[in-house]
């Protein structure tokens, strides 16, 4: 059976320790060297580079996040050990683990870092689809010619060179398909290294449970499990024809991915689907001239994202979480595109007005999406809203202005509350 040293990338047949270094971190598969679909997934990314750049911080459990009121954006593994996880309420993640550090991210350091590993990722293949800062897909089909070496060897040189150059550690999963891959990566974490062949991967699949699926959330699952599909298994008794007419186009998904089957390529180049902006308060509120004025500064936020990639949204979404946690999501299509910041804030202010409850809440989103090219967006102006034109060209004046003086050089009263 292939197999190959994770240590020092020796190739050999199957055994227990590396025949050249004596490791016992070996992959060992029988399609090893024929596979070549990966995610690479970082382990506890941010927490990672917080404790690489602070060796203090070692065996210590960490939450990267803002303060009481916030959310946990990554634990390490010692606070997930206590229960600790991603999206979970900062005042729930203390009282699980009161002696962890918290440490309020660092966006810049962690992009930096990223940046890095994406640079190493590119001189294996130009076929990298990301899927955040820290995990990519990768395509490595016809590589080891180039390398002299088949994708798993090189997969395993990655991590290597990610461990000894960076500082970081990611885990790897292998296999036919994006899917597979995705799942395979963790198996094992952290500085894991699994590998989910063709010729296994219904007997793989058969008994794991259906929230193993990406995108499956706790809606989806509990309308499956209305259902009585729980695993694979369940799925695999289905028609497509009755999962399609049960859960439409998810239905026709679920019925391939119950196969093992997934035909996506790894897209260098994915469209951006949506952009979006959220904050939290320090404390609970429903002063509606502060609900304002962050309505505002996030339609900014969005409006400069847009207009830096020259993408225009047609929808416009409003989102709040009440002070007991419950979302409140509103969304709504405008007649063309549009990527400034007045007509994002108007849009958004009408949804709020229409959510008729008023609170208090403790955070606030917005955002737009079916996202397209800029050019000709906000071209059809608002009938109803004869100054809507001359707003859009003093804005479009403020943003060169702002280019050259600096972003404060004008800001807004309603900025201000």
């Amino acid at each position: 059976m292939p197999a190959v040293c994770r240590d020092c990338l020796t190739q050999f047949d199957a055994a227990r320790r590396c025949p050249s270094c004596g490791s016992p971190r070996i992959v060992r598969h029988a399609e090893l060297f024929d596979l070549s679909i990966a995610h690479m997934d970082c382990d506890a990314f941010y927490a990672s580079v917080e404790k690489r750049d602070n060796p203090a911080l070692e065996g210590k459990p960490v939450i990267i996040g803002g303060g009481r009121r916030g959310v946990v954006s990554t634990a390490c593994y010692v606070a997930r050990i206590r229960g600790v996880r991603s999206a979970m309420p900062m005042f729930q993640a203390l009282k699980l683990c009161p002696e962890a550090v918290v440490i309020k991210p660092r966006m810049d350091v962690y992009i930096d870092a990223s940046r890095a590993i994406r640079a190493m990722m590119e001189e294996l293949t130009p076929a990298i689809e990301p899927l955040s800062l820290d995990e990519a897909f990768l395509d490595m089909t016809g590589t080891a010619r180039l390398h002299g070496a088949p994708p798993a060897v090189m997969l395993a040189r990655l991590v290597r060179r990610m461990k000894t150059e960076l500082g970081l550690t990611g885990s790897i999963g292998l296999s036919h398909n994006k899917f597979l891959a995705k799942i395979a990566s963790d198996l094992d974490k952290p500085s894991g290294y699994s590998v989910i062949g063709a010729a296994e991967t219904q007997l793989f699949l058969r008994d794991k449970p259906v929230r193993l699926i990406w995108g499956v959330g706790a809606a989806a699952q509990a309308s499956l499990e209305k259902a009585g599909i729980r695993s694979f298994s369940d799925l695999l008794r289905w028609d497509q024809t009755d999962l399609v007419a049960r859960f439409g186009g998810m239905g026709d998904r679920l019925y391939h991915l119950a196969r093992g089957q997934d035909l996506r390529r790894v897209s260098a180049h994915a469209p951006m689907k949506s952009i979006s902006n959220e904050t939290t308060f320090g404390d609970d509120t429903s002063d509606p001239e502060i609900l304002d004025g962050h309505i505002w500064r996030l339609a900014e936020k969005v409006a400069d994202r847009a207009k830096a990639k020259d993408l225009a949204g047609r929808v416009v979404t409003l989102k709040l979480k009440r002070a007991d946690h419950t979302l409140l999501s509103r969304r709504v299509a405008l007649s063309d595109p549009t990527q400034l910041a007045d007509r994002i804030y108007r849009t958004a202010r009408s949804l709020f007005d229409q959510v008729g409850d008023k609170g208090p809440f403790r955070l606030l989103g917005c955002g737009i999406s079916d996202l397209s090219d800029a050019v000709g967006a906000d071209k059809l102006g608002d009938l109803l809203d004869p100054t809507a034109g001359q707003r859009s060209k003093a804005e479009r004046a403020t943003d060169k202005i702002r280019d050259k003086y600096g972003e404060r050089a004008i800001v807004k009263g309603r900025a201000l509350r």
